[in-house]
């Protein structure tokens, strides 16, 4: 299978996430609308310098045209390795050489989860903890 752009080398990639970001402009925020649907995920945006971008960003068209999911494949932080979907790609050229721009669909980060933690009323009084 030729579905994974893989980091081989260099830190973890930086991740933008467009979901929640104010101060974004309207051309980075539109892979919101694609991602819409019956679950919650974020969208984030990484760049990467490549040594060709065009290639790279030919393998995602490709599967994409039949129908499979593109991954990029990284480690993170503590060195885990992590597969996050491509939900759309850009290649770029610029003067240090060439750049390929991905949106990547990430598990939901949520800021406030004391929203969403059970009502411990709810609870009965028996429990141990």
């Amino acid at each position: 299978m030729n579905n994974k752009i893989t980091i081989i080398e260099g830190p973890t990639p930086e991740f933008q996430l467009i979901s929640n970001s104010e101060n974004q402009e309207g051309s980075l925020t539109w892979a919101n609308t694609i991602m819409e649907g019956p679950f919650l995920y974020d969208t984030a945006l990484t760049q990467l310098r490549t040594f060709d971008s065009q290639k790279l960003l030919n393998r995602c068209k490709n599967a994409w045209s039949e129908k499979q999911t593109m991954y990029l494949e990284y480690k993170d932080q503590i060195g885990l390795r992590r597969e996050d979907p491509i939900i759309a790609a850009r290649a770029l050229k610029v003067e240090e050489g060439d750049i390929l721009m991905l949106w990547v669909r990430q598990e939901l980060f949520l800021e406030d989860e004391d929203e969403f933690e059970e009502d411990s009323d709810d609870l009965p009084d028996d429990l141990p903890f």
